[in-house]
């Protein structure tokens, strides 16, 4: 008995030990990823000019300009990626995940109101001013809200994977097809109420 107990635990701290390993961005075994069909770069691979531009005009809806492994293929293999978020006056970045990474949010201009949710429901929120950073821990419900009715924010988010991934809650939950009946059940509430709600949320066509 003694023996199948230990035997059972090293299975499990094995099985627990690898998907850890595979919880983030593996490591690579080499200074970086050379693309696809390619063995030669130059520093163009290594340069992302993305960003250019965005600042020049205030946003007039909340606008996200990625740096990712999508956008920036030099980050494969690297464990970070960036983005840029501007908030115009009343702006909100709603509700959302980032199941592969945290993040850590640094503000560069006006003020955001940021607030995340953890595993026990606990409800934590803070009002960033100019020069103020906040982490949101991986996989957690969070969000930035710019609550100045007249100026814009802007705000620099850092990620420790090349694809940290975003999951909505409104759309991951009103717009994938789970049906009414369910939804209004979860809810406490009735159906016409929840197709409202999908009505006004509908993501842009």
């Amino acid at each position: 008995m003694a023996l199948l107990k230990s035997t059972l635990f090293l299975f499990l701290v094995t099985i627990t030990s690898s998907y850890l390993a595979h919880a983030s961005d593996p490591d690579i075994t080499s200074d970086f990823i050379f693309p696809a069909n390619s063995n030669a770069v130059d520093g163009t691979f290594f340069t992302y000019t993305g960003m250019r531009g965005i600042f020049d005009t205030d946003p007039t809806t909340f606008k996200v300009t990625k740096a990712s492994l999508a956008e920036f293929p030099a980050l494969n293999g690297q464990s970070t990626s960036f983005a840029v978020l501007q908030y115009p006056a009343g702006g909100l970045n709603p509700p959302h995940t980032h199941p592969r990474s945290s993040e850590l949010l640094f503000v560069v201009e006006g003020s955001l109101e940021v607030g995340l949710v953890d595993t026990t429901n606990k409800f934590y929120n803070q009002t960033l001013q100019l020069g103020d950073m906040f982490i949101f821990p991986k996989g957690l419900v969070h969000y930035q809200y710019n609550a100045n009715p007249t100026d814009p924010a802007t705000a620099i988010s850092a990620f420790g994977s090349a694809n940290a991934g975003a999951v909505s809650v409104p759309l991951s939950v009103f717009s994938t097809g789970i049906d009414d009946d369910i939804l209004a059940k979860a809810f406490k509430t009735d159906v016409a109420t929840i197709q409202k709600i999908k009505a006004g949320i509908a993501p842009p066509k």
